[in-house]
């Protein structure tokens, strides 16, 4: 995973990239949680393909396709590349990987749709990264720092119509900002 988020997300001049960023923390605690067992959803059948907008409409708990998914990505990798998995071949070939499993050119192993598991990752990736810290991904707020989001913070009505400009403040997560603590 973390070598799939930091593709996703490659580290820049301008943020660190998606494993120093903690997004395969989000995703794992994600995972381990209500998201994870979808015990918030109606999860009965039927069961049918939906229509793009409306996203995943199957069986599996996003935890059981995720362990599915990886798995046949694992298979699919090493068997294409004389047993090296997906972390230990160079970024361009990651990326190559990546684009063609977005693409929908790629079958994964175990009945698994390379196309939507993708989308699955991808999404989950993007949440980690810009996400409250709190969650386990957005290490220091990389993410609100380098667009300028304030983040939880109580008031910031003065800025909202003041275009163009940097906001002055560091952002605050739900759990406060971090010299916080120190006073």
């Amino acid at each position: 995973m973390e070598a799939i988020v930091d593709r996703l997300v490659p580290p820049d001049s301008l943020s660190i990239g998606g494993r120093e960023a903690g997004c395969a923390v989000y995703i794992d605690r994600q995972l381990a949680g209500s998201y994870g067992s979808s015990s918030r959803l109606y999860t009965q059948g039927p069961f049918m393909k939906g229509l793009p907008t409306q996203g995943y409409q199957g069986k599996e708990t996003p935890s059981e396709l995720y362990r599915r998914g990886l798995a046949a990505l694992d298979i699919y990798v090493r068997r294409a590349n004389n047993g090296k998995p997906l972390q230990d071949l160079p970024p361009a070939q990651q990326d190559e990987f990546l684009a063609a499993l977005e693409a929908g050119q790629i079958d994964l192993p175990d009945g698994v749709v390379g196309k939507d598991f993708f989308g699955f990752v991808l999404n989950n990736t993007m949440e980690g990264f810009f996400a409250d810290p709190v969650y386990g991904g957005n290490k220091d707020m990389a993410s609100w720092r380098m667009l300028g989001f304030p983040g939880a913070r109580y008031d910031y009505r003065d800025f909202v119509s003041r275009h163009n400009e940097t906001y002055p403040l560091p952002p605050v997560s739900i759990l406060g900002a971090s010299d916080w603590a120190s006073k």
